[in-house]
């Protein structure tokens, strides 16, 4: 029996005692976290939520198998938060869609939830009507013609059935006492609620795709009205994707058992309290591109140079040889070679030791 065909469905009940100290930690370095990004300036701030925004897509989609191009996550949103961060790119369809999603969560997260809103939601992440080959239901909860909603694994014919959700003919009624639920001023803690919200939104799964990816955009937006801020410091999605076997099993075995679900509330607060922690790299991420800039504040960089040292900032994956750079900047290999001999000559960027048979180079950060 799932935990939906219970007679109390959703009465969920949890042990505040077991809570209370890991709730009390979390919401402590929660608080701490904003007070330090406070002190910061209003620059710094945007560039520490545009990075915690990025990373938040990407990772959203990474859970659900779907590897996006950070480059066009992070200029989809910068264009939305109005900030320049120098050539715009050409963003994919599908990347706009997730990115439309979660800032309409985070920057309007004291609008009511809805079901023309989640509706909207829904179809910005599937603008062509289809799941990868197969059409669904856009813009609307699922319909008979779906079938059971079922997570399975395993290969066909000896695939394996990890939890069914709620049969289509409920889902109105489900979804309705949802969004109540959700609207209603909170009876306990808005980070306890958050965490609710998740799990009853994926138990629901009233959608033929997509119910992770707005489940965790339904739980930051709860997030943001627990800090009562649109400005994002650091990403659960990220921090899920890195504890998924976690996240997933503790789902299943809370969607199998009985109404108490202080274990997965328990794994929702560890998990938000080791997000809160890795947003310290962020932070110094942040600080250093911060330090870069003003220390070469009298310098020229051409549009190539500026282009390439701020993907190297952002967090630049493997190692940059000229050969990258030219196919990153649109340019010849020789006129790559010509923009890393000048920063070589500054003293901004140096070789990297044991290039092997191409030289790499990194990116010198001023104390």
């Amino acid at each position: 029996m799932y935990i939906h065909e219970l007679s109390e469905w959703p009465e969920f009940r949890w042990d505040q005692a077991k809570l209370a100290d890991l709730l009390a930690e979390t919401r402590h370095l929660q608080g701490r976290l904003l007070g330090r990004m406070e002190g910061l300036g209003f620059g710094l701030r945007e560039e520490a939520t545009l990075q915690t925004l990025t990373q938040d897509v990407t990772k959203s989609s990474e859970i659900e198998g779907e590897k996006l191009d950070s480059a066009q996550v992070r200029s989809s949103i910068a264009r939305r938060l109005g900030m320049d961060i120098g050539a715009a790119l050409q963003i994919d369809r599908n990347v706009e869609g997730l990115v439309e999603v979660m800032l309409d969560a985070v920057r309007h997260y004291d609008s009511p939830l809805t079901a023309e809103r989640l509706f909207g939601w829904h179809a910005a992440l599937f603008p062509t009507g289809r799941s990868r080959m197969q059409r669904i239901t856009v813009g609307g909860w699922r319909i008979a013609a779906s079938g059971p909603m079922q997570i399975v694994s395993g290969p066909y014919g000896r695939d394996r059935v990890h939890f069914e959700a709620p049969a289509y003919d409920r889902l109105e009624r489900e979804m309705a006492r949802f969004l109540d639920w959700f609207n209603a001023p909170p009876a306990t803690d808005p980070v306890i609620k958050s965490a609710m919200a998740h799990f009853w939104f994926v138990t629901v799964h009233p959608f033929d795709d997509g119910n992770g990816r707005i489940a965790r955009a339904i739980a930051d937006m709860m997030l943001a009205r627990a800090e009562r801020s649109p400005q994002r410091f650091y990403s659960m999605s990220a921090q899920i994707q890195g504890e998924r076997k976690a996240y997933y099993d503790t789902l299943e075995e809370c969607q199998k058992g009985e109404l108490d679900i202080t274990r997965w509330i328990a794994w929702y607060l560890n998990c938000l309290k080791n997000a809160i922690g890795a947003s310290e790299e962020m932070l110094e991420s942040v600080l250093a591109k911060a330090r870069f800039w003003k220390a070469h504040a009298e310098e020229s960089f051409h549009e190539r140079q500026r282009l390439m040292i701020n993907r190297l900032l952002d967090g630049f994956e493997g190692k940059l040889t000229s050969s990258k750079w030219a196919t990153l900047a649109k340019c010849s290999q020789d006129t790559a070679l010509r923009d890393i001999s000048d920063l070589l000559q500054r003293q901004i960027l140096a070789k990297e030791e044991g290039g092997g048979r191409s030289t790499s180079y990194q990116l010198r950060i001023p104390e």
